[in-house]
This record gives C-alpha cells, sequence and structure tokens, in this order.
C-alpha cells in the first residue's frame, strides 16, 4: 500500500468535502465525525457507562512511575506511600499516590511490539498493524456496539495531535473520534456564517439533499452513505444546547487550576465535562515519554502533568458521583528499560510494563501481576494488550466474542483473542 498516495488522497477527500459544505450550507467546518446509531446486537448490560482513556504517547517509563524499584535501576527514583495501604508509585505522583484507594495498578504488562507506530496501533486495536486493512480503535468499537449517549454529540472525542490514531478502522467512516487538538479553544466554526438566515440554511440543506439522492442512488456504498451521515449529524452539533460542554470557560478558574493549565490537564477537564454531557469514550493524549535521553529530568516535568491531571480528574468525578460509571484508563505503547543508559535514558521495553485504572467498578488499592526485583520480567500474571483491552470492553458489557464482517469479507472481533482480567473488578 502506498501510505503517502493514500494520505494525499484522504487529505483531498476532506479538504473537498469541507469546502463543498461551505458552499452549501454556509458553514465554514463541519466535523465528520459523528455520531451514529448502534449497529450491531449482542451487547450484554454495562455497570459502566464511560471511558476516559490517558494515552501516555511514546512509551512511559513504568519504573519511574507504576512499578517503582529499589537499587541501581531505580536510578535516583524513589518509591512513596499511597492511600491504600502497602501499595506504593514513583515519588513523581504524589498526587496520584493519594487517590490509590480508588484504582488499580497492572505491573505485568507486555506487548509484542516494540517499535511507536507498531506500539501505538496495538494499544488501540489489539491487532498487530498490517498493510491491507485499518482495524478500530476501542473508541469506535464501542460506538459501533452501542447506540450514542447523546444523539446530539459525538460518540467519542479524541484530544491531542497524534498521527498515529486509527480512528474507525474499517467500520464506518463516522464512527471516527470526534478531533479537539486544542482543549481551550472549544468547537470553533461551529455556527453559521454571518447574514445567513434560518430559512437560507433550510434551503441549501433541501437542495444538497436532492443532489445526493440522485448520487446516491447511483452509487449506493457505504462512503457515500457516510457523507449523507455527516449533513445529519453537523446539524444535529450546530443545534444542540450541549455545545457548552466544550466550552471550559464555564468551569471555576480554581478548579481548571487545579486540572493544569497545560494542555493535557486542560483536556482532562474536557473529558470529564464531555463524560458528563453523554459522551461516552473520550481520550487524551499526552506526548513526550520517549526518554531515551535524559529520563529522570523528563520525568518531573512529564509526571508532574499527568500527576496533576490525574488526581483531579479522580477527585473530580468521585466528588460529582460520576466515578463508579466511569472508567479512567492510564496506558501507554511500551515501558521502559530498567537498564540505564549511557545518556542516563531508558530504552524501548515491551517484555514487562504497567497499567492503570481507576473508578468503573475496579478494586481500590489494588496491585495485579508483578515483576522481578529489576523490574526486567514478569513473575506474576502476566497481561498481554488484547486481554488489557478485553479488559476495558469487559467493563462497558462490549460483546467479546461477536464477529463483525469487514469490508475485505474477513472476521474480526473487539479484543482479538483477548480475555479480561476479572481480578481486578470488586
Amino acid at each position: 500500500m502506498n501510505t503517502a498516495s493514500h494520505t494525499r488522497n484522504e487529505i483531498s477527500r476532506r479538504l473537498m468535502m469541507t469546502r463543498l459544505t461551505k458552499a452549501l450550507l454556509g458553514v465554514t467546518i463541519v466535523p465528520s465525525y459523528l455520531p451514529s446509531k448502534c449497529l450491531a446486537s449482542g451487547e450484554t448490560k454495562a455497570a459502566v457507562k464511560n471511558v476516559i482513556y490517558l494515552f501516555m504517547e511514546g512509551g512511559q517509563s513504568q519504573l519511574d512511575t507504576w512499578d517503582p524499584k529499589d537499587g541501581d535501576v531505580a536510578g535516583p527514583t524513589k518509591k512513596i506511600r499511597t492511600s491504600a495501604e502497602g501499595l506504593f508509585v514513583s515519588e513523581y505522583l504524589p498526587l496520584t499516590a493519594k487517590q490509590m484507594h480508588h484504582g488499580t495498578v497492572i505491573r505485568s504488562l507486555a506487548s509484542t511490539q516494540g517499535a511507536h507506530a507498531q506500539g501505538y496501533y496495538f494499544m488501540h486495536t489489539s491487532y498487530q498493524m498490517r498493510g491491507t486493512i485499518k482495524h478500530p480503535s476501542l473508541g469506535a468499537w464501542l460506538t459501533h456496539f452501542r447506540e450514542a449517549g447523546n444523539p446530539s454529540l459525538p460518540s467519542s472525542v479524541y484530544i491531542g495531535n497524534s498521527s498515529n490514531h486509527p480512528g474507525e478502522g474499517f467500520l464506518p467512516p463516522q464512527l471516527s473520534p470526534f478531533l479537539v487538538s486544542n482543549p481551550d479553544n472549544g468547537l470553533q466554526n461551529i455556527r453559521p456564517q454571518d447574514g445567513l438566515t434560518v430559512e437560507s440554511l433550510n434551503t441549501r440543506l433541501q437542495f444538497a439533499q436532492q443532489f445526493g439522492n440522485t448520487f446516491r442512488a447511483a452509487f449506493p456504498h457505504r462512503n457515500v452513505r457516510a457523507q449523507a451521515d455527516m449533513y445529519d449529524g453537523a446539524m444535529r452539533l450546530m443545534k444542540s444546547a450541549d455545545l457548552v460542554a466544550f466550552d471550559l470557560s464555564r468551569e471555576d478558574d480554581e478548579l481548571r487550576k487545579a486540572y493544569g493549565k497545560d494542555s493535557f490537564g486542560q483536556g482532562c477537564l474536557l473529558a470529564r465535562r464531555l463524560v458528563e454531557h453523554g459522551v461516552r469514550f473520550v481520550e487524551v493524549g499526552l506526548n513526550g515519554w520517549d526518554t531515551h535521553i535524559n529520563n529522570f529530568s523528563s520525568m518531573s516535568g512529564l509526571c508532574q502533568q499527568l500527576d496533576q491531571g490525574l488526581a483531579t480528574l479522580i477527585a473530580d468525578l468521585s466528588n460529582r458521583g460520576l466515578l463508579e460509571e466511569t472508567l479512567v484508563v492510564v496506558a501507554t505503547e511500551f515501558g521502559r528499560t530498567p537498564h540505564i543508559n549511557v545518556n542516563q535514558g531508558r530504552d524501548h521495553y515491551p517484555q514487562a510494563f504497567s497499567a492503570a485504572m481507576f473508578g468503573g467498578g475496579v478494586k481500590g488499592g489494588f496491585a495485579f501481576g508483578a515483576t522481578d526485583k529489576t523490574g526486567s520480567e514478569i513473575i506474576e500474571r502476566r497481561v498481554s494488550v488484547p486481554d488489557l483491552n478485553a479488559t476495558i470492553a469487559h467493563a462497558l458489557g462490549l460483546p467479546l466474542e461477536q464477529k463483525v464482517i469487514s469490508s475485505s469479507g474477513r472476521p474480526f472481533t473487539l479484543a482479538d483473542k483477548g480475555q479480561p482480567i476479572m481480578d481486578v473488578f470488586a
């Protein structure tokens, strides 16, 4: 597959659709990632309504966060006690340490992928990257199996700037996450242009529908139908009173400061606002964890952002009665080496690393699995990447065994052959 050509074609298609929408509707930008109705049956009852997925892009060091050690492999990193007896985390997470009675740490995660793009893709889809097919991310699977929590808002949202996100994969295009690159800006250019009346807008919509009906009848393809859905979803979004969910200026200044005024902290705050308004799956990315050089000085700044945003998010959800119905997941594409290299850095290490979960029915103050005293090997209860994704899906009540047929005619399941880790649930 010619990736560069595919990317150019995709950009050209989106640019064309944006210009067409502007001409017909008088709207500068209409989001193409909009909620859809449930497309499959067989779902089970879900105890958890929402997922806030915090992804540490670049490969977070487990030894300097969730699985601290003693001795030479620790470097200058010290472990500290938490609000859960017998559970320790790194000194770089002092605020989160006070919230560990709400959470579970998984210390025996292992991946088969040790490169960034491949590891990111595997964590998001449970499948290895292939040139012939693109697999759906968890948010797209959730939208596929469940009705939108709020029909006028996107079912899933990605807050960040990663170019690696697999989006909807082989599922319909309207299941791709809605992109917010800067949480401070809210939704830009979502209102009709100045001077465009409701009557004029409706006339343009009718014209667009008439024009499109003939084309859709001649070309009854999935992407053509998805374009019609885009118009409908765009109008719902433009008219929705819940657009205020994207407006952080409505939050108290002190709470905004508590989350951290950086993009990640404000992204966590936006995630909380979105789940309050019915968005089922929100991912917030934090880049910079590729610490081959100066790992320990990098940890200070990175963990400060994570610690402030995560700890405040957990406390805020708990105070609002939302934590039990919202699963907060902290994940990364792979870990870092116990060995400290000559540049005071840690290299890629998929053999053994960590993830964390809070709320959503998981046990509080619990550590699942273990590595040896150097963090080099898993010695208790190995967890694969598909197992982790199956655990999240199980919490949401999604059907793990149900096969979905891709456009190429191949059957796929949500988490491949992954099995949920039942012991992490209370």
